[in-house]
């Protein structure tokens, strides 16, 4: 095993299959003390695009992966992950993860999961909400839906003149159980837990449900779906040290080393979903990786080494196909996220975009990144829409926030307050 991994790819049994039983593909080793990585080790047939499925899943959980080891001889694999939850404040559903993970191994699909990132394979419901009106309410429900493994696809805030607020959610169940009344009912218990007894929820199933989705402004959608940022905005006050820093990361490729694989360096400043997006970028290009190793410093900064092949088993010698895996690359680790606001009518709304993969799915939890940030702000949401558009070659996710003006943080008439939204929105989502 390359890079120090403990343990064989896999023993092939007398009829040709791999010695390892399904329950066995995924094994998590939760460390024993506060702070220690838990280890998720994958040993399972190869598809491509695997790793990527896998790392998505780990984001989703909300767990940061803090290294990585990863081994493929194009028919099975060996994937290995140090892994920490980004707060320690929530507690991790591990038995749920490793259902979900062994719902992507080829040969150990789990029947009772389905592909969340896609509204059309699981029945979409509407969950109603009835609240009082208070700042934080919509990341907190968020919260507790992504804890329950519930994902939103569009949402609507409307509050009416007495201070109620009632929040339509539409959602769909990863465990396809929101039609027994045992999941209706724990999930409005959990919200009731979470928010307080004066809440109350209602869900339906949602005949009907389409993702319909307004279009931006052409100026705005040019402006959000960019592929590059200039210099001056490098520089702006509202991006982040961290982000300057992009402007230096290293991307290597030397074919030297191995007669039948290309080594792919990366150093790079540290972001949340790192190795999803590489992995994400490989896989659209259709470049092969055999053999890789993530690794983290103590200054922030990520170290990531791949054999890498393409689809016909060569190397990537050719300038010019390793200048477009490079330039693809450094535009996930340089801009992964698009974050702005503008202006429509007297509102102030509040734009995310996000690249989907070229399989139709897109990035995990940046909902509840983006409520996040708005909660820490104390600024409420009016309204928030979830859809995608096609620009740039490419389709994005796109979320829109319809903000609520207020007299301790105006934003209408405050290019400093409105950059500091943007600042604190992009921060959360990077992990910053």
């Amino acid at each position: 095993m390359p890079f120090g991994a403990t343990g064989a790819v896999g023993s092939r049994s007398e009829g040709g299959g791999m010695g390892v039983r399904s329950e066995d593909a995924v094994v998590i080793q939760v460390g024993k003390r506060v702070g220690e990585p838990a280890v998720i080790t994958v040993n399972c047939p190869d598809q491509t695009g695997l790793g990527c499925d896998i790392c998505r899943i780990i984001l989703e959980f909300g767990l940061c992966i803090t290294r990585g080891d990863v081994s493929t001889d194009g028919q099975w694999c060996y994937l290995v992950y140090w892994v920490v939850p980004r707060s320690t404040s929530v507690t991790i559903p591990w038995t749920s993860l490793k259902n979900r993970l062994l719902s992507s191994c080829p040969t150990c699909s789990i029947p009772f999961y389905v592909d969340l990132n896609r509204p059309g394979t699981s029945p979409v419901y509407l969950l109603k909400l009835f609240s009082m009106d208070r700042k934080g309410l919509l990341h907190d429900v968020t919260q507790v839906l992504c804890e329950l493994e519930l994902l939103i696809h569009r949402v609507k805030v409307s509050t009416t003149p007495d201070g109620r607020v009632v929040d339509l959610f539409f959602i769909t169940d990863g465990m396809e159980l929101l039609h027994t009344k045992k999941r209706q009912d724990e999930t409005c218990k959990r919200l009731n837990d979470a928010l307080g007894s004066s809440v109350s929820c209602e869900i339906l199933l949602a005949e009907g449900f389409q993702q319909g989705f307004s279009s931006l402004p052409p100026e705005v959608a040019e402006e959000l779906f960019r592929l590059e940022l200039s210099d001056s905005e490098l520089c702006s006050h509202s991006l982040s040290p961290e982000m300057r820093k992009l402007k230096k990361a290293n991307i290597n490729f030397d074919n030297s080393l191995s007669p039948s694989h290309t080594l792919l360096q990366i150093h790079c400043v540290d972001q949340k979903g790192l190795l999803y997006d590489i992995l994400r970028t490989t896989k659209d290009c259709n470049i092969q990786i055999n053999y890789g190793r993530f690794l983290s410093d103590m200054k922030g900064f990520r170290e990531v080494d791949l054999f890498i092949q393409q689809t016909d088993g060569k190397k990537v010698v050719d300038s010019e196909k390793q200048g477009f895996l490079s330039s693809m690359l450094r535009a996930e680790m340089l801009h992964p996220l698009r974050v702005m606001i503008i202006s429509r009518g007297p509102d102030t709304e509040l734009l995310v975009a996000n690249p989907v993969e070229l399989s139709g799915k897109g990035r995990p939890r940046v909902f509840y990144d983006a409520t996040l940030a708005l909660k820490l702000l104390g600024i409420c949401i009016f309204s928030a829409e979830i859809g995608r558009q096609a620009a740039s070659e490419r389709q994005w996710e796109v979320y829109r926030f319809l903000l609520d003006e207020s007299r301790e943080f105006p934003l209408a008439n405050s290019r400093t307050n409105r950059n500091q939204v943007v600042d604190r929105v992009r921060r959360t989502l990077m992990g910053w």
